[in-house]
């Protein structure tokens, strides 16, 4: 059966502005230097002006929202760490301890954790520190049936459209989202098997750090579910609504509104890519607001990477998640904008351009 959905999640993308595309690329071509010579970061520049609609495009407003959830398929035992790091990790961030925090102080980004569903309720001590969008305790073992209800997933699609939108009217100009939850690289891989139509043994990966058996027995997991499941995978949303977790369900709906909204997002890596190949999935030109931040050591993420097709910004051998790639990135997006409007033209500088 069709499931129905809050008319937003069907609402078309913004559309680039090409003309801030054309001006930004004969502004490159003016540049002191010869065509092409700074590479990628002159496309990146340049697709950075058609997404914010400006000639010199700027990245000094940074939105982070690292989305938690905790996921019933963990009772498979498909996950190196107990399903408790969940919430310790969300009392990790509330700390300012995690490895995405460091980052976000760095960046001088804003940080917002949201908590969407963990066994427990976020402690009272962090309560201030956390968002409580809590949906339930966890997701459904997606072995026996499917991990989310209906109105579930259309709860988590929500609460990333509302990120998306906060960030926005705050004046935000790049937005990542992050993710935390024990069991969610199962989740992921469950995901891009069914989207990509692919077998788990050659997606599967560690995680937080299986040893060979354990990927082995985590693969075997994902097949038995993609056999319970497969007669209803015919759809982007309810292969989420069946496989996924309430992280990437906010996930998915923040890259969706992110698009509708107009506002760039840094993808980060595999967990956060099977949410946006869901989200280009449903709508194809979400892609066009997408830059994919880096490539992820877990071997599932490559294949999702072609498939979409997209060329990751870094190759650093990451996996941590929590939008840290994305973060890593944010500095090599900023000075690609630096030297855009920072160099002075062959005019400007009265160097001699290149003989025709």
């Amino acid at each position: 059966m069709k499931q129905e959905y809050s008319d937003w999640v069907h609402a078309p993308a913004a559309k680039p502005d090409t003309n801030a595309q054309e001006a930004a690329e004969a502004r490159q071509a003016q540049l002191t230097k010869p065509p092409g010579a700074l590479g990628q970061l002159e496309t990146i520049a340049i697709r950075l002006a058609s997404l914010q609609g400006s000639v010199c495009p700027t990245i000094e407003r940074v939105q982070i929202t690292l989305f938690v959830g905790d996921h019933g398929v963990v009772a498979e035992g498909v996950s190196a760490f107990p399903q408790a790091v969940t919430l310790e990790m969300v009392r990790n961030f509330a700390c300012g301890g995690a490895a995405i925090c460091v980052l976000a102080r760095a960046l001088e980004a804003d940080l917002e954790v949201i908590n969407l569903g963990t066994i427990d309720p976020s402690p009272p001590e962090i309560q201030g520190q956390v968002t409580d969008r809590r949906i339930a305790a966890g997701t459904a073992n997606f072995l026996h049936g499917p991990a989310m209800k209906q109105a579930q997933l259309q709860a988590a699609l929500d609460t990333g459209r509302e990120a998306v939108i906060q960030a926005k009217e705050s004046g935000t100009q790049l937005f990542i989202g992050g993710e935390m939850g024990i069991g969610n690289t199962t989740s992921a891989t469950a995901l891009a098997c069914a989207l990509l139509k692919t077998l788990a043994d050659r997606l599967a990966g560690p995680g937080t750090g299986l040893d060979p058996d354990g990927v082995s027995h985590k693969a075997a997991v994902i097949e038995k579910a993609l056999t319970l499941h497969r007669p209803h995978l015919t759809d982007p949303l309810e292969c989420l609504r069946r496989l996924g977790g309430f992280e990437i369900a906010a996930l998915t709906g923040s890259y969706l509104t992110c698009a509708q909204q107009g506002l760039p997002v840094a993808v980060d890596g595999f967990i956060a890519g099977v949410a946006a190949l869901i989200a280009i999935r449903h709508n194809p030109d979400v892609a066009d607001w997408c830059l994919f931040s880096h490539a992820s050591a877990e071997p599932g993420h490559k294949t999702v990477m072609q498939a979409l097709p997209a060329r990751p910004l870094l190759d650093l051998g990451m996996r941590l998640g929590e939008g840290s790639g994305a973060a890593v990135a944010v500095p090599l997006l900023r000075l690609a904008c630096a030297l855009h409007a920072g160099m002075a033209t062959f005019g400007e500088a009265g160097v001699s351009e290149k003989d025709d």
